[in-house]
């Protein structure tokens, strides 16, 4: 099903969760079993991250460098196929422009529909280790806006079509995009985010989702400015429980962010106590859960990064 019929169904706010593809050498039963907790709880999908290729280059006998694919994840098509095996689940990859060129990202969506899968987030992806800024691959799309016309634009053979029922003008894929509430970092002023936003839903996006934010004020004035810009998709905000002290410093930096001064006070006032902060860190991610059911948000989008116990816990005391 896809994921603009889900929220057009349901008549309260549900949940729905990220992963990251695990490492190379975790099972899929390991990771299967890693999911588990989550499924008491019927997420109406789960979410699965992308990881551009890495490459590092080693020095040959004859002083000549040659370069090695580095590989530390498992694909997210893989983890999809991996968790439609044993769950009765929506599962939806997210595809990137970097590191893939049109035709590889044609490929990717073949394998795509091969699985039966019809709903993908479309990012643009970071830039590589070392990169100051985003350099698209040669023969790939520069921007998100790109890939969400390709992704729309994509109609697989007509026979598969017709294996599906689909009309000849239905579209495959059901396209969520990303954003961020707070501007993303390299764009000068949130204003000009919400222009590039726009973009990619004029391209073909049906629903967006945020990233993390820690003071649901900013997600309601951001959904408020992208109404009056135009921007008549769901919005469905994500949100990350603080697990750790040194989050405060590395998610700010990471993905461009604001925590409140309450919050960041609470926390340092326990910042050797691992125990506490854990704590006062799922019971903010809470109170947000909660205000945001209260305020009649569709969804509410969940980052695990490969933990369970904080998410079980706030899925169990909002849902």
């Amino acid at each position: 099903m896809k994921i603009t019929d889900i929220l057009a169904k349901s008549t309260k706010t549900y949940p729905s969760l990220e992963i990251v593809p695990p490492l190379r050498g975790m099972t899929k039963n390991e990771l299967l079993e890693s999911i588990a907790p989550f499924m008491e709880f019927s997420p109406k999908y789960i979410n699965v991250t992308s990881h551009r290729d890495e490459f590092e280059y080693k020095e040959e006998a004859d002083g000549t460098f040659s370069r090695h694919l580095v590989r530390n994840r498992i694909s997210e098509t893989t983890v999809c196929a991996a968790i439609m095996s044993r769950y009765n689940i929506e599962v939806v990859p997210h595809l990137i422009c970097g590191g893939n060129t049109v035709e590889e990202i044609q490929s990717r969506l073949d394998n795509l529909a091969f699985l039966g899968i019809n709903n993908i987030v479309a990012l643009r992806g970071d830039s590589m280790t070392g990169e100051k800024r985003f350099a698209p691959t040669p023969g790939g799309y520069r921007y998100a806006s790109e890939l969400v016309e390709g992704i729309r634009n994509y109609q697989g053979s007509s026979s598969y079509r017709r294996s599906r029922g689909l009309e000849t003008d239905e579209r495959y894929f059901c396209i969520g995009v990303g954003a961020y509430p707070e501007k993303h970092f390299e764009a000068p002023n949130l204003e000009t985010d919400i222009a590039n936003l726009k973009k990619k839903v004029d391209a073909g996006s049906d629903y967006i989702i945020t990233q993390m934010f820690f003071d649901n004020q900013v997600y309601y004035d951001f959904v408020e400015k992208c109404r009056a810009a135009g921007i008549a998709v769901p919005i469905i905000p994500g949100l990350k429980p603080i697990s750790t002290f040194k989050q405060i410093s590395v998610l700010p930096e990471a993905f461009s962010l604001d925590i409140p001064l309450e919050l960041t006070q609470e926390l340092t006032k326990f910042k050797d106590d691992r125990n506490a902060v854990y704590q006062i860190g799922t019971e903010w991610c809470t109170q947000q859960c909660k205000d945001l059911i209260a305020h009649g948000v569709p969804a509410v989008h969940f980052y695990t990064m490969g933990k369970s116990e904080n998410i079980t816990n706030i899925l169990k005391e909002c849902f």
